[in-house]
C-alpha cells in the first residue's frame, strides 16, 4: 500500500476567505472517492490549530500500489480538480511512502 499525503496553504485575505478556500479543496478532493481505480481511501482535513507554521489543509490518501498512485496522478478526474483549484493553493508539500 502507498500513502500519499499532501498539505497546502491557501489563498485568502481574511480567515473567512482562507476557510472558504480550504472547504472548497476538501469538497473537490473528497468528490474523487470512488472515481479512480486503486484509490482506496481519501480524506481531507482542515487545520484547527491556527499556529503560524501549520498548513491550512491536509489530504490523506491510500493507494493499492505505486501503479495506482501513478494512475491517480494522471487521471482526468484528478486533473479536473487540480484545474478547478488553480490559484487557490499557494504552497504545497507532499510525501508518498510505502507501508
Amino acid at each position: 500500500m502507498i500513502r500519499h499525503i499532501v498539505m497546502w496553504n491557501v489563498r485568502g485575505e481574511t480567515p473567512e476567505e482562507k476557510l472558504a478556500s480550504a472547504r472548497l479543496i476538501k469538497t473537490k478532493f473528497e468528490g474523487l472517492k470512488g472515481q479512480i481505480p486503486g484509490l482506496s481511501t481519501i480524506e481531507v482535513g482542515l487545520d484547527i490549530s491556527r499556529i503560524s507554521y501549520a498548513c491550512d489543509v491536509v489530504l490523506y490518501s491510500e493507494f493499492d500500489d505505486e501503479a495506482a498512485l501513478k494512475l491517480y496522478a494522471d487521471h482526468p478526474a484528478h486533473a479536473k480538480v487540480r484545474a478547478e483549484l488553480e490559484g487557490i493553493r499557494i504552497a504545497r508539500h507532499q510525501v508518498d511512502y510505502i507501508c
